[in-house]
This record gives C-alpha cells, structure tokens and sequence, in this order.
C-alpha cells in the first residue's frame, strides 16, 4: 500500500468532551496507520504589562497546570481506544490555531473536535477548527460530534465506506489520494461522487439536448480522476456516483452513512481570498461523520 500520511497524528486537546472524542479517533487512526500520536494543548499567555502582573502570574501558572491535567486526561483516553500506540503530549503557548497550524508542516494529519471548551450548542463548528482546516499544511480532520442518537460515535467502531467529493481541481485531486488511503487502511469501500449540476453551459437548451452526453462525459471524467489512486490501491471497492446535483447537498446525504467524508480545501474555480470552499464549508457544520479536509500537496 501506497501511504502519504507518514507524520504523526497531531491532535487538539483542550478538556471539552469534543476533544476527547477527537483524542480517540486520532488514536485509532494513528493506529491504523501505525504512526505516533501526539496531543497538543496551547494555553494563551497572560500578558504581563497589565497591572496585578504577580497574581496573573499565578494565574498562568494555574492554566499550564490545568493544559497539564487535560493532556494526562486525553492521553489515557487515547490509549484506551488504542493501546499500542505510541504516544506524546504537547504543552505550548500562543495562539491556539496559529501554533496548531504551525504543527502541521511536520504531521501528517491534524484531528480537531467540532466544539472547544466553552462552546455554544448552537454553534456548529469551533473557530479553530475552521482556521486550523482552512491554513493548514496537511489534512485535517473535524470529528463531528452531532450523531442522531442510537448511532455508532465517531470514534468506535464502523463498517461505512468513505466518501470522497471529485471535481477535478488541483484540492480535489489530493483529496481523492486522502481518500484512497483512508479507505484502504480501513478496508471498507470507497464512494467517490461527482456533481455537474454547477459546471458551465452555454444555453438552457445545450444542457437539455445533451444531456446524456453530458452525464456519460462526466462519468468518463470520473474514472479518468481516479483512475492513478485506483491503480496504486487494487484492493479497494470503488463505487462511482454521477448527479445532477449541487455537491454539497449530495456529499452530505452519503455522509449519513460514511465513516468518513473528504473534501478539497476549495473546489474548482475557488478563490484563494475564501477561507474554505462553500462544499467544504457546507460539510464541516453539517455532516454526520467526521470530515477530512485536504489541502493542495506540499511543494
């Protein structure tokens, strides 16, 4: 098997059940990947200009003890769930997305918790999540944690395929790499979806005469995307799906029964101006299962 995902699984850590359950899926997926696992916890310096700079002192010293005790907390967590991997923690300063972005030129996966400690139930996604998956050097993983109850959690086991959205662009294509991969250490099937609904036409009356010409050129498009990763991973069972749809309205009906959805940081046409992609965006608040988005691979 071809593995691109060679650096640690990096993970944030910050006390709230989100992070645990963040903790154990990196565990298992470190495991799968027979990788380390490394928990990072950043507390936010005090600074010390302000005035009552002794008892602010104090109270920095009572966070680093606190970062202390959630890393001790989410690492048995992870060992729990994984109990030969190998693991290591990491206590920093600064701001939180910007060292968790930094960390990331040297991991191979970055697995946050939709939610931060403190976090409102109704806000679907943590500002970190958004700003470490939006700048960050590889994929990261947003374990979702909004599960109809009954479900299996993110972090135990399951048998769904991973799903993958295919468009062509440059972030895509690394996703469709991403994807073989998950799918293969997971040995499950792998659903790659391709929606047109979006691709430029030049009449209403073009679309509607060819429009099984168009679908079979779309499907061919498919196959020609994945095509390489296919051949670098045989043993993967590859359905391709074509619609005449909107891509995140589709990627999020298979995300109810995925393990696993993955997306591009930005799809085709996207502006580099935009923190996310609308697909991706659309997905990381919204989907049922633990999203990975990728970026472009490094130069």
């Amino acid at each position: 098997m071809t593995q691109t995902t060679t650096g640690p699984v990096l993970v944030g850590v910050d006390g709230s059940e989100s992070a645990t359950r963040a903790a154990r899926w990196a565990a298992l997926e470190a495991a799968r990947r027979d990788v380390p696992l490394v928990l990072a916890h950043v507390w936010t310096p005090v600074p010390v200009s302000v005035p009552h700079a002794v008892a602010l002192g104090a109270y920095q010293d009572a966070l680093i003890a606190q970062g202390r005790q959630w890393l001790d907390e989410a690492e048995a967590a992870a060992r729990d769930a994984a109990p030969g991997v190998v693991t290591s923690t990491d206590l920093v300063g600064g701001s939180v997305a910007a060292r968790l972005i930094g960390r990331s030129a040297s991991a191979g996966m970055v697995v946050l918790g939709d939610r931060g400690l403190g976090g409102f139930s109704g806000l679907v996604i943590g500002s970190i999540a958004v700003a470490v998956s939006t700048h960050a050097h590889c994929p990261v993983v947003v374990v979702r944690t909004a599960e109809p109850p009954g479900t299996t959690p993110p972090d135990g086991p399951q048998t769904g395929p991973v799903v993958v959205g295919v468009d062509g662009s440059g972030t895509s294509r690394a996703a469709v790499t991403f994807a073989f991969e998950a799918a293969s250490v997971r040995g499950v099937p792998l659903v790659a979806v391709h929606a047109w609904s979006d691709l430029p036409v030049t009449t209403v009356w073009e679309l509607t005469t060819a429009w099984d010409a168009i679908e079979r050129h779309e499907s061919e498009q498919l196959s020609t995307w994945l095509a390489q990763d296919r051949a670098r991973h045989p043993g993967v069972r590859v359905e391709e799906v074509v619609v005449r749809e909107g891509p995140a309205r589709v990627l999020l009906e298979h995300a109810e029964r995925a393990q696993l959805v993955v997306v591009g940081t930005r799809g085709r046409g996207g502006f580099r101006g935009l923190l996310l992609g609308s697909t991706s965006q659309a997905l990381i608040h919204h989907a049922a299962c633990p999203v990975a988005v990728v970026p472009l691979p490094r130069s």
